[in-house]
């Protein structure tokens, strides 16, 4: 008998390690039901359709991989083959290793349950890019802690939970005797030998040599819609299989030469086409959804939206659409701002991660204002917030803008108010900044190229003093960011009522988009499209481009193919969307990458392409707004056609982001 509790007594660190490991996986579960209920309108809108035991090893996969990856300096601390880990002092800092590193990822997937709402998906190390600019981080964290303290809550108990559940190794330990230790070290030796493998299996998703490293996009065959793979993820997963991740790589699904004949984002004008020295202005509105938008809405799908959106916030942005040509579906590439940018002005959708946060933005970049530049236009980029901010002041110049003026700028200018009209979080309010933007165009050259991204429909959701009383929380209104938007509409009205008066004003071309779409308060605007809708219009004073809806499909890349075309500019040039004044309907498409997943749209479909280049589903978007009736394999021809153009898009874009080939110098071969 006494021997038999000797050896168990020696099996009292491992089994000590193996309770605290099952107390973190109480941990993940609870911060994933948390996540659940912070998002619930988005996430379980499929849940009828939901394989729940898919869903359950799904989740247990890839808590498995970041519980061992996040754990592995203490099971290094615990099981290491060596009596002297049995003393007090060792154990001591072998729980606080435990505690730190396990609370730092409660708090991450707490922390990302708010985010979701901005982005759609968990947060990879791309974060810590898009943020290094901003020194307001602490402000914007402070207001959503207040905001979301039941949050802080669940963390503090889930934290404490940890250090008061804690299990360590029963008794001291004393090995002396030659013979405890060969115990001893011959049972360490065969748990530490058995760690090793298991861990490995457990970390790469499994154990057989077929199996790849399990990834962020894997997670999609354990559920029916993107948005629903969040929550089969968790957030250390996601941040540790990105950092230094190869981003682009060449799925090589055709020759180079059958490739051209697929899909080529080379735009070569005709010879004859005279150039229209028309000056261009775009404006990229933050956060400003279509679902917003009264003219907007209904969507032109099978789809109910309520009488409250439907009238709309935006009476000023309505009535401009009403002169300005726009389209049925208008699609952001992106969930960000970073990637609207790139987006908007260059052509360049999202696709796997934010485009300037990947060694590619250290390519040759162009854009608009880069082609316009070389035909004699003037540019620059406005944005009211510190400059450098968010990175937009660096992309700007890489893109071809030949000045930038921010909060600088601003400042300096003697007509404004300077730091009082800053505010206090990111940049100076819209009204403002928007009349100084329609003042410095009139001391520009013209023809100018100029874009502005606005900021005041953003967090914290405030408005100006003097208008707290007029722009305000209506009661029932569960959307905080809809007096943002009456804010933010008054100030574009007001810009036009200045920019009318400017002797600029009928020779030039203006662009209206959202970087991104913000907090929803309707379903239908909360699928995987509807993510997505954004206004794009295009609004000519002058009356050439003529005010039209049309049937058809529009996203952010097509902006500077079809205002480079309607210019009648010269010069080849790279752009991966499509001019949308000379296209046919039916061949208009757009495309997202979220989660993992493309989203090809085209005619009356949209077809789910995952990373590993399979299709995953098929829907008539139309008929099945909410994406749940799977037509893989049902649909013919239209399947494969598109199957074989999403190839051919997702190849050229990563030759030449890895080839350096997006502007039409370096074509090359």
């Amino acid at each position: 008998m006494k021997r038999i509790r000797l050896h168990k007594s020696f099996l009292s660190s491992p089994i000590a390690f193996v309770c605290n490991l099952a107390l973190v996986y109480v941990t993940y579960g609870l911060c994933r039901l948390a996540y659940l209920l912070e998002n619930w309108s988005v996430l379980s809108e499929g849940f009828d359709t939901l394989s729940w035991w898919e869903a359950l090893k799904g989740c247990w996969m890839f808590d498995t991989s970041a519980i061992l990856y996040t754990n592995v300096l203490y099971a290094l601390l615990m099981l290491i083959p060596w009596h002297w880990k049995e003393k007090d002092g060792w154990q001591t800092t072998a729980k606080w290793v435990f505690v730190v590193v396990n609370a730092l990822c409660i708090v991450a997937n707490l922390a990302d349950a708010v985010y979701f709402q901005y982005t759609g998906r968990r947060t990879t190390s791309s974060v810590f890019q898009e943020f290094s600019n901003e020194g307001n981080i602490g402000d914007v964290i402070g207001v959503e802690l207040l905001r979301h303290w039941y949050l802080v809550v669940v963390g503090i108990v889930l934290i404490v939970g940890l250090i008061l559940l804690y299990v360590k190794p029963k008794g001291k330990l004393k090995v002396r005797m030659l013979k405890d230790k060969l115990i001893y070290y011959t049972i360490h030796i065969v748990c530490f030998g058995l760690y090793i493998p298991l861990t490995i299996a457990g970390m790469r998703g499994g154990a057989t040599t077929a199996v790849r490293p399990i990834t962020i996009s894997n997670a999609n065959q354990y559920v029916n819609r993107p948005a629903e793979a969040s929550l089969i993820l968790n957030t250390p997963f996601s941040m540790i299989r990105t950092i230094n991740k190869n981003v682009f790589v060449d799925p090589e699904f055709f020759s180079r030469e059958e490739l051209d004949k697929i899909y080529s984002p080379v735009h070569t004008p005709a010879d004859s086409t005279a150039m229209k020295k028309k000056n261009v202005v775009v404006f990229i509105m933050e956060s400003y959804g279509r679902e917003y938008i009264g003219a907007y809405n209904p969507l032109p799908v099978n789809c109910q939206l309520s009488t409250v959106n439907s009238k709309g916030y935006t009476p000023f942005t309505d009535s401009l659409i009403q002169q300005s040509l726009t389209f049925d579906l208008t699609i952001a590439n992106g969930r960000k701002s970073i990637d609207g940018m790139p987006s908007i002005l260059s052509s360049i959708p999202r696709f796997i991660e934010p485009f300037f946060l990947t060694p590619s933005s250290m390519n040759d970049v162009s854009g608009l204002a880069g082609e316009l530049g070389k035909v004699g236009y003037t540019s620059a980029f406005f944005h009211g917030a510190e400059n450098g901010s968010m990175g937009f002041e660096a992309f700007a110049r890489t893109t071809g803008y030949q000045q930038y003026l921010g909060r600088t700028e601003y400042d300096a200018d003697k007509r404004f108010n300077g730091d009082k009209d800053f505010d206090g979080m990111w940049a100076i309010w819209d009204e403002e900044f928007l009349q100084f933007f329609a003042l410095q165009m009139s001391e520009m050259k013209e023809p100018f190229i100029t874009s502005v991204f606005t900021a005041s429909s953003h967090h914290p959701y405030v408005v100006p003093d003097r208008y707290k009383d007029i722009y305000k929380d209506e009661p029932g209104d569960p959307n905080i960011m809809h007096k943002c938007i009456r804010y933010v509409d008054n100030a574009l009205r007001l810009f036009f009522e200045t920019a009318k008066q400017q002797p600029w004003y009928e020779n030039t071309i203006f662009v209206l988009t959202a970087d991104h779409t913000n907090k929803t308060s309707e379903p239908a605007y909360q699928t995987e499209l509807g993510v997505c809708s954004v206004p794009i219009l295009i609004f000519d004073p002058s009356g050439d481009i003529q005010p039209e809806r049309k049937h058809s499909i529009a996203q952010q890349i097509d902006i500077m193919p079809t205002i480079l075309n309607y210019l009648g500019y010269p010069n080849p040039y790279v752009a991966f969307g499509i001019d949308l004044l000379n296209t046919p309907a039916e061949d208009t498409w757009a495309i997202t990458n979220n989660n993992g997943l493309y989203h090809y749209v085209k005619g009356d479909y949209v077809l789910l392409f995952t990373e590993q280049g399979e299709v995953k589903a098929i829907y008539n978007y139309k008929n099945d707004w909410y994406l749940k009736q799977n037509l893989l394999g049902k649909t013919g021809q239209i399947e494969k056609q598109m199957e074989r153009e999403v190839k051919g898009l997702i190849q050229s874009y990563m030759e030449r982001m890895i080839e350096n080939r997006l502007v039409v110098k370096n074509e090359g071969t």
